[in-house]
């Protein structure tokens, strides 16, 4: 029996009163069709990155490439080492992406976990098949940034039942300017080792929530919204709060991503379910 049907697996168990139906999944690939009440699907890119790595430009190539291809992926850069946009709190993604070895960038994880396969430019259906029509559960956002201080709305609807899951939210800003190093012959620079004046982009600044998650303690079933709300200071490390963006993602239990939704500042936005 195929592990994937085209629209739609029935888990079932037997009981002393016969087979009960206990859910009703859609397929998630991308190529699935829509079904009725579940939610849009983005991948998650995570860009473990350096102003200083001359090899990291592939990976900024790969994802340049991927955006141009959809509209369904959430990039957070994460800058590591000397360079102006150091995160200092990285160790819980270290641990999880590199636990056992010093972190080596380029590194590149989609959906949190999944290694995006070398070389990534080549293999952007890769990350672009884990898009899909069929989610469980729907992200939107509503963020407001003024007088210093973000004030964050973040919405989950679910279509089928969960347990176990967590909520990441980050605080990422755009249109740094900033030379990069690079050894690749992307961006027309065979030629030179440094990209001069690169506008860095998603570059992650702060978490208001653990790296890892907060857990989520809601009844989360069927029809059932939850909206966790945010109160906090822009981060100091922002150098222009008009370029400020924002990344929920929810995981599973073992890290990896379900769904993920970026928003800019003063946006908001409704949830994104099929009809």
């Amino acid at each position: 029996m195929k592990k994937n049907f085209i629209y739609s697996l029935f888990l079932v168990f037997l009981s002393c009163s016969g087979t009960v139906v206990i859910e009703n999944i859609p397929a998630a690939d991308m190529k699935a069709p829509p079904v009725s009440g579940y939610f849009k699907k983005r991948v998650l890119i995570e860009d473990y990155t350096g102003t200083w790595c001359g090899n990291c430009a592939r990976i900024a190539y790969a994802i340049e490439q991927v955006q141009a291809q959809t509209d369904d992926a959430v990039v957070v850069a994460i800058h590591s080492g000397p360079d102006p946009y150091d995160f200092a709190d990285i160790q819980p993604l270290k641990d999880l992406v590199s636990p056992n070895d010093p972190l080596a960038l380029p590194i590149s994880r989609l959906n949190r976990t999944t290694v995006w396969k070398f070389p990534e430019v080549t293999n952007t259906a890769q990350a672009i098949n884990l898009t899909s029509a069929n989610c469980g559960v729907g992200v939107a956002l509503n963020s407001v940034v003024d007088n210093g201080m973000i004030n964050l709305d973040v919405k989950l609807n679910f279509a089928q039942n969960y347990t176990g899951l967590k909520l990441v939210v980050l605080v990422l800003e755009n249109n740094l300017i900033h030379d990069q190093t690079n050894y690749s012959s992307y961006f027309g620079n065979s030629n030179s080792p440094i990209y001069h004046n690169y506008i860095h982009k998603h570059v992650l600044r702060s978490s208001i929530t653990p790296l890892m998650g907060n857990q989520i303690t809601e009844s989360m079933t069927v029809g059932q919204q939850i909206i966790k709300s945010f109160s906090v200071p822009i981060p100091a490390s922002v150098s222009n709060a008009s370029n400020i963006s924002f990344v929920a993602i929810v995981t599973d239990q073992n890290n990896n991503a379900i769904n993920s939704r970026a928003v800019n500042a003063n946006e908001s936005q409704v949830m994104e379910q099929n009809p």
